[in-house]
């Protein structure tokens, strides 16, 4: 059913190489690669917001409640709560050019912290790169440890997600020939295994917001705790609340780090369940999921390697969820 999709986006040059898994409960239905092998490695972008940072959040029991202070008292923003980090309902702007503010991780991390909010906290809905950044140095206060140890004990290791990591280019045996490459045409950088996102990497390369990787077998073995009724590293009743509104009247219908049916970064279309909930990432990945009926769909490409034009993979993001709908019928 996606195979004749994902052979034709790769064909056509809209994208360089393409991974897709679908599946119902613990059952995969289809796997389908085009451009390079199924065991591929990606680089998941901001699909680390759900995958690691949001999931290590609830899996730590961090209350959604508390002040951003209680964990930073460095930071300006006054009546920031997690849930409003965890939302987008925090006040901060998207994004921020950090490698403008300092030459170490310290004195950008100082700059983030003093970022003034564009709105009131818990007054709209405005995706902020800069609040997962926050969110993953909450992380490694409550853990005792960096984001990614963090991360690795609590929800990688437990899930057998295996392949799957930060700064991959840095463990011994690295093997280049594993990664889709996300260069941007005509500038070498970065290479296969170093997160395509500057901010990302300027922390050096561990960040709330970006700088995952995995293969898509990876994000299977997630879709499949995450839409079961296993506890795992988080209870499935809160896993079920993640994928309720919690931003209703806000301008956005986000849940706790998901995206809602209608939200402006719904993939959707409208044609999934009303309890689906789904992500996107930058270089073209994307992850969508549905608790009530146990859908799920993986789709990871390397698109932005062909440059920013993101008509392809939002073409093909559409096709392919509307396709796998079908599976409910």
């Amino acid at each position: 059913m996606l195979e004749p999709l994902i052979s034709a986006a790769v064909r056509g040059g809209g994208v360089p190489a393409a991974v897709a898994i679908a599946g119902l409960g613990s059952s995969v239905l289809e796997t389908v690669s085009a451009g390079c092998p199924a065991g591929t490695v990606f680089d998941l972008a901001s699909l680390t917001k759900v995958v690691a940072t949001t999931t290590v959040t609830l899996a730590l029991g961090i209350s959604l409640d508390d002040d951003v202070h209680r964990y930073i008292p460095a930071s300006r923003w006054q009546g920031v709560t997690v849930r409003h980090l965890l939302t987008h309902t925090s006040g901060l702007p998207a994004t921020r050019d950090l490698c403008q503010c300092g030459a170490d991780q310290g004195q950008l991390l100082t700059e983030l912290y003093s970022t003034p909010l564009c709105a009131p906290p818990g007054t709209q809905v405005t995706y902020s790169d800069l609040g997962f950044i926050a969110l993953g140095e909450i992380v490694t206060v409550v853990a005792g440890q960096p984001l990614d140890a963090a991360v690795r004990r609590l929800v990688l290791g437990p899930l057998g997600m295996t392949a799957a990591g930060f700064m991959p280019a840095d463990v011994p045996g690295f093997d280049v020939s594993r990664f889709a490459p996300t260069a941007e045409p005509g500038t070498g950088l970065p290479r296969p295994g170093v997160v395509h996102d500057e901010n990302a990497r300027l922390l050096g390369g561990v960040a709330g917001h970006a700088g995952l990787f995995a293969t898509a077998a990876d994000l299977a073995r997630f879709a499949r705790w995450w839409v079961s009724a296993a506890d795992g590293p988080v209870p499935r009743a809160v896993r079920r609340m993640c994928a309720t509104r919690q931003s209703t009247g806000l301008g956005g219908c986000r849940g706790l780090g998901w995206a809602c049916p209608g939200d402006r970064y719904d993939i959707l279309g409208g044609c999934w369940p009303a309890t689906s909930v789904s992500h996107t990432g930058f270089t073209g990945t994307s992850l969508a999921v549905d608790p009530a009926s146990g859908l799920w769909v993986v789709l990871l490409t390397n698109s932005v390697h062909f440059g920013r034009d993101a008509s392809a993979v939002k073409a093909l993001r559409r096709d392919v969820h509307r396709a796998a709908a079908s599976y409910l019928s």
